[in-house]
């Protein structure tokens, strides 16, 4: 279900919110490829089957790290949608983790907490979330990134 804010007052309601979790998506060996193809990085546990199902210590292929981080456009509307600004754009990231490897063939979802919202001048707001990646099933999180976005209304 998507939580839906109103303008930058509705997000400094919300501080300190985890905001809920986005559908499960599969990873796919295309989708991997595909990233492959876009960042030049074809390292052979990614892009690899046969050799990642024999030498790599994971069983087999995973996604690309920064594959998984940018996932996060995709997932973060099934989570919230911001009513009532004019632009949003994405400042960056104050830190980003890889704890867990995400298998080819495994299912990712994202969940997301409002972290701070602070006042900028010219009616900004910079807006920080905490940005969860997890595999279906596994102990531990696949990525947690500190996101920064501006909102201006």
């Amino acid at each position: 279900m998507v939580t839906t804010v109103d303008g930058i007052a509705g997000l400094k309601e919300l501080v300190g919110t985890h905001l809920g979790y986005s559908d499960w998506l599969e990873i796919t060996q295309e989708r991997v490829n595909t990233f492959a193809d876009a960042t030049g990085d074809h390292q052979w546990i990614h892009v690899d089957v046969e050799r990642a199902k024999a030498e790599s210590p994971f069983g087999g292929p995973i996604a690309h790290g920064y594959l998984t981080l940018s996932l996060g456009p995709v997932l973060f509307p099934q989570i919230m949608r911001v009513d009532g600004i004019t632009m949003g754009v994405n400042y960056g990231c104050a830190k980003v983790r890889f704890p867990a490897p995400v298998p080819v063939g495994s299912n990712l979802r994202l969940g997301a907490t409002l972290d701070a919202v602070e006042d900028l001048p010219g009616g900004w707001a910079q807006i920080s979330m905490t940005f969860t990646f997890e595999v279906e099933g596994a102990p531990k999180p696949s990525c947690v990134a500190e996101i920064i976005f501006r909102y201006a209304e």
